[in-house]
């Protein structure tokens, strides 16, 4: 697998109390295919359920939750089961791991159909994510724009679309200072994998740091 993962493809975004490093080209065709293929294949593709006001709805897309023994998340009351990693996400990890020097033990993986799935407004801020989580997303297939905002001033924003084989790192400050959201498109558009690679943090973890 061929990975372009150089300084000279990053580039860095400075926003208010956070910085992107961003490579829109981390992996490169027909490569992205390939892997594209493989994980929309391998994957046990589930459709989580979230309770809003008393009555659980699903989700407008397609999750799975791979990690390290012990790497349990959970996120609007959904509690994902995690996955033994595959040989396929290992490699991705390793790469990922390998261009951001940052280390990870588990990804969430989102399989967006088309056009009508989504994800709302929100930030990576969970508790087992720990105090100013680091957050790297790569994504495989259709480009979808990634809109972010100020938390505490929503007509502060800013948005990036995502393509084949591009790669964001979320660094520290960017999940206290902003939220973000993959929006509904107005046209119909193919299938997109997103994963992001996370932290985990057992509770003792937890408590160490907010201690």
């Amino acid at each position: 697998m061929a990975v372009f993962n150089g300084d000279s493809d990053k580039e860095i975004i400075a926003l208010d109390g956070a910085e992107l490093h961003y490579w829109a080209r981390f992996w490169r065709a027909p490569e992205t295919a390939a892997l594209f293929h493989a994980i929309r294949a391998e994957t046990p593709w589930e459709q989580s359920l979230i309770r809003i006001a008393g009555r659980d709805i699903a989700i407008p897309r397609l999750n799975a939750w791979y990690g390290d023994r012990g790497a349990d998340y959970s996120y609007s009351g959904v509690r994902l089961a995690t996955r033994p990693w595959t040989a396929t996400l290992l490699r991705i990890k390793s790469a990922v791991e390998d261009t951001t020097a940052t280390t990870f033990n588990s990804a969430l993986l989102n399989l967006y159909r088309n056009h009508c799935d989504s994800v709302d407004w929100h930030s990576d801020d969970e508790p087992e994510l720990g105090a100013k989580p680091v957050v790297a997303s790569l994504s495989f297939g259709e480009a979808r724009w990634f809109d972010m905002r100020r938390r505490d001033n929503h007509r502060r924003r800013f948005r990036l679309l995502l393509g084949d084989g591009s790669l964001l790192l979320m660094g520290a400050g960017f999940q206290e200072c902003w939220q973000h959201r993959v929006a509904k498109e107005k046209v119909p558009c193919g299938e997109r994998i997103n994963i992001t690679f996370r932290t985990v943090h057992n509770s003792r973890e937890n408590t160490r740091q907010m201690d």
